[in-house]
């Protein structure tokens, strides 16, 4: 028999594509991240070697590659303050004479919420206007936020990470453009790292893409990635409770099949009930064949949000 909480039941099914119920009740909104407790934070954080640790996250930079192929904004920052600009106009209200002494900078910025190192919600994808738990927009979509999924409810994102090479194991440093990554490239991957999945682990997929980044139109177009049934091995018999790609999708682009949008996004929010965590860098623990380690990711609490910036590390585990 399946474990529900790796094959929820339906809660909606049409033309092949399945919505679930949460097995964590009606009020659920985060999912798979269900399984992070306070006995499993204790059980990586206790094991934490430190002396060193992986940064995963990519820089934030005007020109940097993000998802603008649907008319997003790309990322943007401005001065908002400035030394001479704060004497010259007293913003502050302190007076100009004191901003001659006390020298005044501040800065904003503008983005995409899937913008560098981030995570997905629940919320990002569904079927036939439904999504996971049987989120709807009539019900749960207000003037500007979802009130449902956001990442006000996310709890810091720790847990045993394990590394999945396959371009390593093809022998390339990266990929072919849109190669579509089987069930088969992920168990001879773990086979020859010498490496097991465990249920709840976050699983980072590495395609070798972020070796052209930040190159725009390198790292974006006919990227590599998992396919459909990569990802639903990974979810249902694996048990993967995220998943992270160091691609802005995660999936192969252009998808498989014809007439589809996004298809893994949607599977795995409104089916599986696990996040994907996108454009994380993992040349690092790559090259130091890293292959499990601690998975800290710490999303900011964006209210409603489909996705928000997460900075995430890896930091090796004592045996």
């Amino acid at each position: 028999m399946a474990d529900p909480e790796l094959v929820p039941e339906a809660i909606h099914e049409q033309d092949g594509l399945k919505v679930s119920k949460s097995p964590w009740g009606p009020d659920d909104e985060i999912g798979r991240l269900n399984w992070i407790t306070p006995e499993t934070n204790a059980a990586i954080l206790g094991h934490l070697d430190g002396r060193h640790v992986f940064d995963l996250n990519v820089e934030y930079f005007i020109g940097m590659p993000s998802w603008v192929a649907a008319g997003d904004p790309g990322y943007g920052i401005w001065m908002t303050h400035t030394p001479q600009g704060s004497i010259n106009d007293n913003l502050s209200g302190v007076g100009s004479h004191v901003h001659e002494k006390y020298s005044y900078c501040g800065d904003s910025i503008h983005m995409y919420t899937h913008c560098g190192t981030h995570i997905d919600t629940l919320n990002h994808l569904g079927h036939h206007g439904r999504f996971w738990n049987g989120w709807t927009e009539d019900k749960d979509l207000g003037s500007r936020i979802w009130n449902k999924g956001g990442l006000d409810k996310y709890p810091p994102v720790i847990a045993r990470g394990v590394l999945v090479d396959v371009a390593g194991m093809h022998g390339v440093t990266c990929l072919p453009d849109s190669y579509a990554i089987t069930p088969n490239d992920l168990q001879d991957t773990l086979s020859k790292q010498g490496t097991e999945i465990h249920k709840g682990d976050v699983v980072l997929v590495r395609t070798g893409r972020m070796t052209v980044w930040p190159d725009f139109d390198g790292y974006l177009v006919n990227t590599p990635g998992i396919g459909l049934p990569a990802c639903k091995w990974l979810c249902e018999e694996a048990g993967a409770m995220c998943i992270a790609g160091d691609t802005i999708g995660l999936e192969v682009l252009p998808s498989e099949e014809k007439d589809v949008f996004l298809p893994v996004h949607a599977y795995m929010f409104s089916t599986a009930g696990a996040q994907i965590i996108e454009v994380v860098d993992m040349e690092e623990i790559a090259a130091e064949k890293q292959y499990e380690f601690a998975f800290l990711g710490m999303p900011l609490k964006l209210r409603g949000a489909t996705g928000a910036p997460m900075p995430s590390y890896a930091v090796p585990l004592r045996d």
